[in-house]
């Protein structure tokens, strides 16, 4: 609109050219306006091929970027080898532990991932006379899961907290993902507060 109005303005000032003698040519006049209405015209500029392509590339550096992929979604995506973390002494298992046993076989079956149980107790073997017992209902549990191949490791007596001991294995074998019950943590086996502090990767806990 301001375009507009300051083309309807310049006939109507008086032109500062030099008087014309009068003739019988009015379209002088004229002319002279319209060399002015002209003059504010916007003027179009030809473009070197590198100008046009320093503007496209503007224009397309310009584009939003595509968000990346975190790495922490990948890591919920690919598991190749599981902890399966037991503190209780229940020789037949608590129904928490046989939880996360059947939930770590199944994302084992379902990932083709490895899976490394580990047993943790502040006692000594020599003082837990239904170790052996609570071994055999871990494996049974693993072979009712469809496991066959697992690595069983113990940590009895070593006088660390089972959340440090977690951490220790997590990170000396690389894993993926922990798969800890609720109960664990329920019961003061496992101290929530520092699972963050000692654990290298994703934590998973199951709600009973």
């Amino acid at each position: 609109m301001a375009f507009a109005h300051c083309l309807l303005a310049v006939p109507v000032e008086p032109c500062e050219y030099p008087k014309l003698p009068i003739s019988n040519q009015p379209l002088s006049i004229s002319s002279h306006c319209l060399n002015l209405s002209s003059t504010l015209r916007p003027k179009t500029h030809n473009l070197s091929p590198f100008a046009r392509l320093r503007r496209i590339a503007h224009k397309a550096n310009a584009k939003p970027q595509e968000p990346e992929v975190s790495v922490a979604s990948d890591a919920f995506t690919e598991f190749k080898h599981l902890l399966l973390p037991i503190t209780d002494r229940n020789p037949y298992l608590s129904e928490g532990t046989r939880q996360a046993i059947a939930t770590t076989s199944a994302l084992a079956k379902k990932y083709g991932a490895d899976i490394t149980v580990v047993v943790i107790d502040e006692q000594q073997k020599e003082s837990l006379p239904e170790h052996e017992a609570q071994l055999s209902s871990i494996r049974w549990h693993l072979s009712e899961g469809g496991l066959k191949d697992y690595n069983l490791l113990e940590r009895l007596g070593e006088g660390s907290k089972p959340t440090a001991i977690i951490g220790d294995v997590a990170d000396d074998l690389n894993l993926d993902l922990v798969v800890i019950s609720m109960e664990a943590i329920h019961t003061k086996h496992i101290d929530a507060n520092l699972l963050a502090e000692f654990i290298p990767c994703p934590v998973m806990l199951l709600p009973l």
